[in-house]
């Protein structure tokens, strides 16, 4: 369970979350929707520990324990996941080898046994077979060369390969066409479980007729403004974001 508690944050003395606060718990999938600037991508670098945001007030806890003093290899550790928007390209270090480094780090952290290379390998082409991650992609240097939706469907690789308690998509489906936005809520859907929660960052409606949510939040001003089911999506889909922007004012 993740809970967000009157969460204060700011950058470069520019506050950008100003009383934040969401449950999130085991087994639920939950949305965020807001316009640009509300501070949506904020809150996931701030969860997930990014440096240069300042946290001056609240508190973050997954599964009870508070992430505040940890870094962001502790939370990861800890079975937290964040997908960027922008997932960043890293010369020189193939696919494979960031994937069996990531997914042995966990558990070496979890007190498990490295994988073996037979065992991994398996484990990554099952996964990269039911995503459309080709066997080319998975030797090529870490999202180097590759399009919008590629990227994307090798975070969600990622996150099926590394299994955490909770995950953050933070406008994963930025840039994807139709067929790529199935991919990735398949992907996602597949790990749905009673002792897995999910915060769904989105501007659009159109990701969540893929990944169907249980709660969807609006965000605005830094702070969640209304809260309601499934049928808020369509709603903000329909009218925009014009009334939250004033309410949040």
């Amino acid at each position: 369970m993740l809970e967000i508690i009157d969460l204060h944050a700011e950058i470069d003395g520019k506050k950008i979350l100003n009383g934040f606060s969401l449950t999130v718990k085991d087994g639920e999938v939950a949305a965020i929707m807001g316009p640009n600037g509300s501070g949506k991508s904020t809150l996931a670098y701030v969860v997930a520990g990014r440096a240069g945001y300042e946290v001056t007030g609240g508190d973050v806890r997954l599964n009870g324990k508070s992430l505040l003093d940890t870094g962001a290899h502790e939370r990861a550790a800890a079975g937290f996941f964040l997908a960027f928007q922008y997932p960043l390209e890293i010369p020189g270090v193939t696919t494979m080898t960031f994937l069996k480094a990531a997914i042995n780090a966990q558990r070496k952290q979890r007190g498990e046994a490295e994988l073996s290379t037979p065992d991994f390998m398996k484990k990554v082409r099952a996964a990269a077979a039911k995503l459309g991650v080709r066997d080319e992609m998975l030797r090529r240097a870490l999202n180097v060369g590759f399009s919008g939706g590629e990227k994307k469907r090798l975070e969600i690789l990622q996150m099926v390969l590394l299994e955490p308690s909770f995950a953050i998509l933070d406008e994963t489906d930025s840039g994807l066409d139709i067929d790529a936005l199935r991919i990735v809520g398949d992907g996602v859907n597949s790990l749905r479980s009673k002792d897995r929660g999910f915060l769904v960052i989105t501007h659009y409606q159109r990701l969540l007729d893929h990944i169907v949510p249980d709660t969807v939040h609006v965000q605005s001003q830094g702070r969640i403004v209304k809260s309601g089911g499934p049928e808020l999506a369509h709603e903000l889909e329909k009218n925009g974001y014009r009334d939250y922007v004033a309410a949040a004012e």
